[in-house]
């Protein structure tokens, strides 16, 4: 039934992405103990967080949604982490939350295993001079229930004791699993990869540490300082000060703090939360009961596997943050947006199709209405160019940049304003949607301005255009006209008289050039206006093509940021201040200084 609940847990919270799972249960664990805890058939667990506090539920739900939101655009070694909390939030949940438990770790040599012993009221764990003496985890559990943590743990049955009744000293310490762990420093890998394995499930740690190796840097370096957001379910306590005297036991103490605060690790002094530092000596036993009245209030708050939980969630969020926050405020902004717009128009030819548009409005205005010399003029014109080898007439040579260019250079630009400022994964999921995009983009713009025709094609005609024509050919009619009257009378058919055929000439000589004035300035006004429709049109086909293929997915994307740094910020959000009860190393109100009975534990 263990199995299946750990199933149902993995199924609840499983999404593809986390990587680890909690230890097998061992496969010693006597037969009893499974009987005991083995639940009803009908029985299914709680939701995740069901037990937990509000704003820390939060927090899980928050992170659980952001590692499903982030999974197909961050790596999964980024994630890792994220999802190894997600799933020691879901095993610690499905196990008894009426127990709190505290591993014992230490160097070679720094009496943790004496400790443990006095702190047990009998010896458990083995002491000596042999080195390593604790060579797997022993656990001592205060009351029952705490198998299923144990197993967790992977913990030997061999190795789980029991204490000694002690009266109302373990009443309090009722609810407590304490595990004696191996050297972390020690010779044998297995014993270190043991150590660190424990250290990532347990509830709370006390670091054990002597005069000697209180400043060893792999203890620093390697547990302290990586944990240092863990400072309030952590305590270090420095043993064996009954070699030192009175004086060097408060420096000794003194440089362990200084230490400490180098290494990031908040001390609870005066009340507030953080790490407890207290100096005592396991082989007299000064010290000891301070740090059992401490533990015991520490067991009896419940508190602990959220704490440590909590502080988990920081540190995935730590580890998370340059993947999810961003520098400024990115996105596209309208001015991004209409460079886009204006950069995809000229790939296209907006303007020059809208020129073109009015410029053969106007050509066909000139033709319509223009004289038929002048007409006959330009064409001659033409036709010499045309056979002419002047360079200075020979066709523009072609633009630098091709369209596909400019459409890739466009893209390009509106991909680099959208991603400016992201974290590394979203800008570049957020190049990668507009590279899609940019895929066959040219070609549709190619068929969209197909589909929209040319513009210069076929403009329309006025309705004054007739008017105009027949007035032109007024003119030239009065011009061919009086060109024949005048011919008739040198040649002596008609009459002489010389004034009134010039006089009818000059009227259509006039008069042809008024009239081809006059139109081509008529058609002026609706000439531009055609000319800019057919660039309107054409520029808004080619936005809302580049819309849909290029900045609709961008902004997809920016909004599926948006969506995971607000889940982000709830992750991230204001950690739950530690209850009044929670005394680390300062003075409380009816309870005397801890520490002091020996090293003189001075507040910083």
């Amino acid at each position: 039934m263990v199995d299946d609940e750990r199933e149902r847990g993995r199924e609840r919270w499983d999404d593809g992405l986390i990587a680890r799972r909690a230890a097998d249960k061992a496969a010693d664990r006597p037969v009893e103990e499974a009987a005991a805890e083995t639940p009803d058939e009908d029985f299914s667990p709680p939701a995740l967080g069901g037990s937990y506090g509000g704003p820390l539920r939060t927090r899980l739900d928050a992170l659980h949604e952001l590692v499903g939101l982030s999974r197909t655009r961050v790596e999964s070694e980024a994630l890792a982490e994220a999802g190894r909390v997600l799933d020691e939030a879901a095993a610690r949940q499905r196990l008894s939350s009426r127990h709190t438990v505290i591993a014992l770790a230490g160097a070679t040599g720094s009496g943790k295993s004496t400790l443990f012993n006095a702190l047990a009221g009998v010896p458990v764990s083995e002491t000596g001079l042999r080195r390593p003496t604790t060579s797997a985890p022993i656990a001592l559990s205060w009351s029952e229930g705490a198998a299923g943590l144990l197993d967790r743990l992977a913990v030997p049955s061999r190795l789980r004791r029991r204490p000694l009744a002690g009266g109302a000293a373990d009443t309090e310490l009722q609810g407590l699993v304490l595990v004696d762990l191996p050297d972390h420093d020690s010779a044998v890998t297995a014993h270190r990869d043991q150590v660190d394995r424990v250290l990532g499930l347990v509830d709370a740690v006390i670091w054990v540490v002597d005069p000697e190796k209180y400043a060893d840097a792999a203890l620093h370096e390697r547990y302290l300082r990586p944990l240092a957001g863990h400072a309030e379910v952590t305590f270090v306590v420095l043993n064996q000060i009954d070699r030192l005297g009175t004086e060097a036991a408060d420096l000794v103490l003194d440089d362990l703090r200084r230490l400490l605060d180098e290494d990031g690790v908040a001390l609870g002094e005066h009340g507030e939360p953080g790490a407890t530092v207290l100096a005592l000596s396991a082989l007299t036993g000064e010290g000891v009961p301070e740090l059992r009245e401490l533990v015991a209030r520490f067991v009896q708050e419940r508190t602990a596997p959220e704490r440590r939980l909590a502080a988990d969630v920081d540190s995935a969020a730590a580890r998370l943050r340059q993947a999810y926050v961003a520098d400024g405020r990115p996105g596209l902004d309208e001015r991004a947006r209409d460079a886009f717009t204006d950069r995809l128009a000229v790939a296209v030819g907006a303007q020059a199709a809208g020129e073109a548009a009015e410029r053969v409005w106007r050509r066909g205005a000139i033709r319509a209405c223009g004289t038929p010399w002048l007409r006959l003029y330009r064409w001659y014109e033409r036709m010499r160019a045309h056979g002419s080898t002047d360079p200075h007439l020979a066709a523009p040579v072609e633009d630098e940049l091709t369209a596909r260019q400019r459409v890739e250079q466009a893209v390009r630009i509106v991909a680099d304003d959208a991603s400016r400022g992201l974290p590394a994964p979203w800008a570049q999921a957020v190049r990668e949607a507009a590279a899609r995009g940019a895929d066959g983009l040219p070609e549709a713009l190619d068929e969209l301005t197909v589909s929209l025709g040319d513009p210069a094609a076929r403009p329309p005609r006025p309705a004054w255009w007739p008017a105009a024509v027949l007035a032109q050919a007024a003119m030239t009619l009065l011009q061919i006209f009086g060109a024949l009257w005048l011919v008739a009378q040198i040649v002596g058919v008609v009459q002489p008289g010389l004034l009134p055929p010039v006089l009818v000439m000059l009227g259509g000589i006039i008069g042809g050039p008024l009239v081809e004035w006059a139109c081509e300035s008529a058609v002026k006004g609706p000439a531009r206006r055609y000319g800019q429709e057919a660039e309107r049109r054409l520029r808004e086909a080619a936005a809302a093509c580049g819309r849909a293929r290029v900045l609709d997915p961008v902004a997809a994307e920016l909004m599926r940021y948006r969506e995971v740094r607000e889940q982000y910020a709830t992750v991230v959000g204001s950690r739950p201040s530690a209850t009044a009860a929670r005394v680390v190393g300062g003075r409380r109100a009816g309870t005397s200084r801890l520490g002091a009975t020996r090293a003189g534990a001075r507040g910083r």
